[in-house]
């Protein structure tokens, strides 16, 4: 049989999963690929080693990290920890708060950012408000004008106040106190008092706030929304001028919205237009609240489903409430869902899958399509999400430790995912200004560290000096581990950290010192690339020939292991001197029948810390039956 030669001039479909591998028929086959690690997939289509990462502090334990634009010029990352929030500007720390959650609370704590405030949420806990001022950073309890009222008593118990005015002792006619209703507020006829402590489950003692009209005992009463009692916000957001407040421990499928430009004012009031809006997710099922988003339309995430509310402007004659798909959000922790070229990415309650909230005007609706159906080994259980515009990158952390890159670029057709691994686990991320953060966990220590263009380590440390030295210190944090180490842009050996220091020899001037990573591309096996290719036999790869771009280092496996490829000066992987950077093609000629056609004709793979960009590949192979 004569040579077939076929160019791969792609890779916008990404990794595919395995179980795909009988499915040769689908045009994804054709820019896919069997596997992609530490590699990220240009918009363009090219593949690309990741950058490296850049330790920035150690933390005290597992973090939640919320990026925080106050303006143009003064970008900020929340680290939250254990009772401490951190806030960082570049990579110093500006200010340490105290803070009243724990480690437990931090995957279900909710957020959202209004001007200089910050405001915090978890059904466990007061709701905060983080500020920024001239002065610096504060931390406090919300403070509502006026906070929202229900009913959660029988519709026929009773409650009556000894007095009108001042203090008073209130009864109720079935059991109704509970250590929680302490500080909470309660209306008895529209008039306010707050409770000051507890005698039993049918007796308390209040202020009254509001002259009271009567102290007979009367069903016209109703308690705050919000209490140690009751529980507190899961989850907020603004929208048109208004605070919108999602769900409660123990109202979990209810919608608050403020008044108008009045944000901590959620009084009802007579109906006006401007007056703030409540009302409950009713369907067949409860729905628990996950997440709220501004959009086109107010978007409500659930656990069962993904809501619409419309009204243009929001006002309590005019509101509606659609449910528009049945995906569900996670409900063991918040995702928060994220816009990504006028559609909402979330993230599926069942784990492994990742949807696109997009409205379309056809329909007048919206839809929610899967971006991981072709990649579900990838997606495994997410827990954080951020979106880099600048590279069209969607990062996600999952609960094994990896991060699942998804190149979307929906113009172009591109939904490319990728994995990218590190030495111990991701497991958490934040996008700030172009800058991509990740909380890292090694041996059990966890630290914040940003990826950096340049690096081609992780966990890194860089240095320079005036005179060439050979001792580096200053990395503590890899204690008594092996580490790369990249010397006057040049790869040098593994070194090991002792005393947190480093020697090289030679010296150099300049050094780049961390934790070594291997980037892997394999293609899709041959003969599933053409789905009419019907031959069983054996075959042999030619040739193969790499298109290149900007790339100092090549290691290929052509069925023999990882071999250097050659190309100008460069035949060695470790070096005295920084290689140039190579641009152009590289054909490299293949030896040897196959007979397992799942075995991959090239391979490339590597840890040498240098960039790699490989824009196409061509292949000239050789088939028997």
């Amino acid at each position: 049989m004569p040579a077939v030669k076929r160019a791969k001039t792609s890779f916008a479909a990404g990794e595919l999963a395995p179980e795909l591998l009988g499915r040769g028929d689908l045009r994804a086959f054709e820019n896919g690929a069997r596997r992609l690690r530490n590699v990220f997939i240009q918009p363009t289509g090219g593949v690309t080693r990741r950058p490296g990462l850049r330790h920035v502090a150690p933390l005290p334990g597992p973090a939640r990290l919320i990026a925080f634009e106050f303006n143009t010029e003064q970008t900020y990352l929340m680290v939250l920890t254990e009772g401490t929030l951190r806030v960082f500007l570049g990579d110093g720390v500006v200010a340490t708060l105290p803070g009243p959650w724990t480690a437990a609370m931090l995957p279900q704590i909710g957020f959202t950012q209004n001007a200089d405030t910050l405001l915090l949420t978890h059904p466990a806990m007061v709701p905060q408000r983080v500020t920024r001022t001239l002065s610096g950073w504060t931390i406090a309890p919300w403070s509502f004008l006026r906070e929202p009222f229900f009913r959660f008593a029988d519709a026929m118990m009773t409650l009556q106040a000894t007095a009108l005015s001042g203090t008073a002792t209130l009864f109720t006619s079935a059991a109704f106190f509970q250590a929680g209703h302490v500080g909470a507020r309660l209306r008895l006829g529209g008039r306010r008092l707050v409770v000051t402590a507890i005698q039993t489950a049918q007796q308390a003692s209040a202020t009254i706030e509001e002259t009271l009209a009567t102290g007979g005992p009367t069903t016209d009463w109703d308690e705050a929304a919000f209490s140690a009692a009751r529980g507190w916000p899961v989850t907020c957001g603004f929208h048109q001028e208004r605070l919108v407040i999602g769900g409660s421990r123990d109202l979990p499928n209810r919608l608050w919205l403020s008044r108008t430009g009045d944000l901590f004012n959620f009084d009802a009031g007579t109906g006006l237009d401007d007056e703030a809006i409540e009302f409950g997710l009713v369907s067949d099922q409860v729905n628990a609240i996950r997440g709220v988003f501004s959009g086109r339309h107010l978007q409500v995430f659930t656990s069962g489903a993904e809501w619409m509310v419309t009204g243009d402007p929001l006002t309590p004659a005019n509101i509606q409430l659609n449910r528009q798909t049945r995906v569900g959000s996670p409900i063991d922790r918040l995702v928060p869902p994220v816009d990504v070229d006028g559609a909402t990415v979330f993230v599926a309650r069942g784990g492994q899958g990742v949807h696109e909230f997009a409205y379309t005007d056809v329909s007048q609706a919206y839809q929610a399509n899967d971006l991981a159906i072709l990649a579900r080994h990838i997606v495994a259980a997410p827990v954080s999400m951020a979106y880099d515009q600048n590279t069209r990158l969607l990062h996600l952390v999952m609960a094994d430790g990896a991060i699942g890159t998804l190149t979307l670029y929906r113009a172009e057709q591109v939904t490319a995912w990728t994995r990218q691994e590190t030495a111990g686990a991701f497991r958490a991320v934040a996008e700030s200004e172009g800058t991509v953060w990740a909380v890292t966990e090694r041996a059990g220590a966890f630290a914040l560290e940003r990826f950096e263009t340049g690096l081609g380590l992780d966990a890194a440390l860089t240095g320079s000096a005036a005179i060439p030295q050979d001792e580096w210190s200053g990395l503590g944090h890899l204690e008594g581990r092996a580490v790369g180490v990249l010397a006057d842009g040049a790869p040098r050996a593994a070194a090991t950290v002792v005393d947190g220091a480093v020697t090289i020899d030679p010296p150099a001037a300049t050094v780049q010192i961390g934790l070594a990573f291997r980037h892997e591309v394999e293609p899709l096996p041959h003969d599933l690339i053409a789905p009419s290719g019907a031959a069983t036999g054996p075959l042999r790869l030619v040739a193969v020939t790499f298109r290149l771009l900007a790339t100092p280092a090549l290691a290929v496996d052509l069925g023999r292991g990882p071999e250097p490829v050659s190309f100008r000066r460069l035949d060695t992987l470790l070096l005295d001197a920084a290689p140039a950077p190579f641009t152009g093609d590289v054909t490299l000629r293949g030896l040897g029948w196959r007979r397992d056609r799942l075995r991959p004709l090239w391979r490339i793979e590597g840890e040498v810390p240098l960039p790699m960009t490989l824009l196409s590949v061509t292949t000239e192979i050789r088939m028997t039956d």
